[in-house]
């Protein structure tokens, strides 16, 4: 409950780059609004939506237990993939399953993600996978929340061997996910070697697990607070070096930002911040008023841009400028090009 009450009171630092890029209009798109199709495509994570409920919460006994269900509702409703927070906390202390658990219950026939962190076994990765009937397990990547967390762990050896365990051995899918700090073309480099399935890059723009944690220190490791690659570098960058799929998250607010992280290579987009400040503060009813607008208003600009699918966003030409196009450039990940996309 301390990281819910500081991730509402912090906020999302909105520093995602997205607002260095801008789509080149077409007058022209050819297509009409019953054309467009939001139906995910790849890989294998068989979502409804491009749009999932990324990793909050859990083990926070009867409160996070009941946003949890409430989270799962607006899912089953609107037709979206979830994702449960670290289920460390229920594996440690069984009293603690009810407050996951209750996310299959509120919704029996949904796509299910699992979380644990990279110190996970094998059967702690089983067991949580268990606990849900998981369809897919996201195994999370947070060294500087630990090393920000007064009580957070201070080694982090052997982690890549144990992703590459889990990823060989589990029925699920597995899905690397940052924490708020971004995945960059060289550790996308290195999951390359294991049977993940897809690597969520959750960069630097929303809510800030430094932040939050040095709320809880007595003295603040302010170093930590702007550290990271921001949403939309860590999107090309991890598409530079996985051929897999790649998911969007961190700090994504609406709908605009959502077609800017598929245009650059994302095949879905996780929103965490804006939805627990939705469903904390107004309710049920209106998360799933927003995910409904957020979907809508995603078929409205993919018209406008002439795309019936969401891997045609990959085709619609772009203007990469300011930071973002000066990180890319110094990082060799050719911003031009994507002005020189053309769709067939």
């Amino acid at each position: 409950m301390d990281h819910i009450q500081f991730a509402l009171s912090t906020g999302q630092s909105s520093k995602t780059m997205f607002e260095d890029i801008r789509f080149v209009h077409s007058a022209l798109p050819g297509i009409g609004l019953s054309d467009v199709s939001i139906h995910m495509e790849t890989g294998d994570l068989q979502f409804e939506s491009p749009v999932f409920i990324n990793a909050m919460t859990g083990g926070g006994g009867s409160e996070t237990a009941n946003l949890n269900g409430m989270l799962a509702k607006a899912a089953k409703e609107t037709g979206l993939a979830m994702a449960v927070g670290s289920q460390m906390a229920a594996l440690k202390d069984p009293s603690e399953r009810a407050s996951y658990e209750i996310v299959r219950k509120e919704n029996p026939s949904g796509f299910i993600m699992g979380n644990l962190g990279s110190e996970a076994s094998l059967q702690q990765a089983q067991e949580a996978i268990e606990m849900l009937e998981a369809n897919a397990l996201q195994i999370h990547l947070n060294v500087i929340q630990e090393l920000t967390m007064p009580e957070g762990d201070r080694d982090f050896k052997g982690a890549l061997e144990r992703i590459g365990l889990i990823a060989e051995s589990v029925e699920v899918p597995i899905i690397i996910k940052e924490t708020g700090f971004g995945i960059s073309k060289e550790t996308a480099e290195l999951l390359t070697a294991t049977q993940i399935s897809a690597i969520d890059v959750s960069g630097f723009g929303g809510t800030n697990f430094a932040s939050i944690e040095n709320e809880r220190r007595q003295r603040k490791l302010s170093y930590f607070q702007d550290w990271g690659v921001p949403t939309a570098a860590a999107i090309v960058e991890a598409k530079s070096a996985f051929s897999k799929t790649i998911l969007a998250s961190g700090g994504i607010r609406n709908a605009q930002e959502m077609v800017k992280a598929f245009a650059l290579g994302a095949s879905a987009a996780g929103l965490a911040g804006s939805f627990l400040k939705t469903a904390y503060l107004k309710g049920e009813a209106s998360l799933i008023e927003e995910i409904q607008l957020l979907l809508e208003d995603l078929r409205m600009m993919m018209t406008a841009l002439g795309a019936k699918k969401l891997s045609d966003l990959e085709k619609c030409p772009l203007i990469i400028s300011g930071e973002l196009y000066h990180y890319l450039e110094v990082r060799g990940l050719d911003p031009k090009s994507f002005a020189r996309r053309m769709k067939n």
